[in-house]
């Protein structure tokens, strides 16, 4: 991932596109422009027979520069950075910013182009995109862009796991206004992708996560509560309060008691997706499949899971989700 700030100084996490994709793009877009060029040929060389040598030299020279090295700079400008090979293969040019670049952007990439790609065979642009860090060739790095990749496989975007049922409503009074962007967004990124983590790795850095976020709510972790439970239940209570204020109330959990409660209590099990972020790595084995009358995984002391309810006389019904604190 390669990291572009904005005029607004705002992160922006791109990736880069690398040599072979761009090389791909490059040549439809060659291919493209030969085919161009000869029907345009062959137009012109019917439409100009009566004309002198000179004449048919200089409209030859004319219809090569106006579409080989100026439809693809009209190309890039009309599409904001996607030409034919590049829609194709997923790839755009943006600015340095992860703007959108403009006449003067493609101008210069392409009258470089013509150097670096035309006239060279495309060495020259492969050696300069093999040397730069960010695959960017030489027009690229005269003219401030960058070419990206608009298309991630979709098996890189996560899921993130709900948090446990007894963790329902429980962050309801924190004040998440100070928990800046770039936190929230590795704490989702952590959540994410924690399944493939190492234990010990991943459990050290939940705590971490879960460390630097209470510290800016000025709420300490609660004792007993794993980490990373405790991350996907404050992501959970953010995302119930951004529901609540685009739908109104009772929007974020479809109706339920204070819009997070109503969310978690639909998972009336263990929270589904949770690896070993949920407990300890040294204290893995006895997991919440131990049966009924288990006690909570991660909780110190809490009353089992069924018998809690029967023994503060309340009555048989559908399961909530819920267990009382011990």
């Amino acid at each position: 991932m390669s990291e572009l700030v904005t005029g607004e100084a705002v992160a922006l996490e791109l990736r880069p596109a690398r040599l072979p994709s761009r090389a791909l793009a490059v040549l439809l877009d060659l291919a493209a422009a030969l085919a161009v060029y000869i029907a345009v040929t062959i137009a012109l060389v019917t439409a100009t027979a009566s004309l002198d040598r000179a004449a048919q030299t200089a409209i030859s020279i004319a219809s090569f520069v106006l579409v080989l090295v100026g439809g693809p700079i009209v190309v890039e400008t009309l599409s904001h950075g996607r030409s034919l090979g590049k829609l194709a293969c997923g790839l755009r040019v943006v600015r340095d910013d992860g703007g959108p670049i403009r006449f003067r952007h493609a101008l210069v990439r392409g009258l470089i182009g013509v150097i670096e790609i035309l006239l060279t065979l495309g060495v020259v642009a492969c050696v300069a995109s093999l040397v730069s860090a960010r695959g960017r060739r030489l027009g690229d790095v005269f003219a401030g862009t960058l070419v990206v990749r608009e298309r991630v496989p979709v098996g890189e975007a996560g899921f993130v796991p709900p948090p446990p049922p007894w963790l329902a409503g429980r962050f309801s009074g924190l004040d998440l206004s100070a928990v800046p962007d770039g936190l929230w967004l590795a704490v989702r990124q952590y959540l994410t992708r924690m399944r493939q983590l190492d234990p010990q790795v991943g459990w050290s850095m939940a705590e971490r996560l879960a460390a630097d976020l209470a510290g800016r709510t000025g709420t300490p972790v609660p004792p007993g509560v794993p980490p990373a439970a405790y991350l996907a239940a404050v992501v959970q209570e953010r995302q119930a309060r951004e529901a609540r204020r685009a739908f109104g109330a009772g929007a974020a959990a479809g109706g339920g008691p204070g819009g997070t409660t109503g969310a978690a209590g639909a998972h009336s099990g263990p929270a589904p997706g949770y690896p070993f972020a949920a407990v300890p790595p040294e204290a893995r084995g006895a997991g919440p499949s131990a049966g009924p009358g288990a006690a909570v995984p991660g909780v110190p002391g809490a009353a089992p899971r069924d018998e809690a309810p029967r023994d503060r006389g309340v009555s048989d019904g559908p399961a909530t989700g819920f267990v009382p604190p011990a």
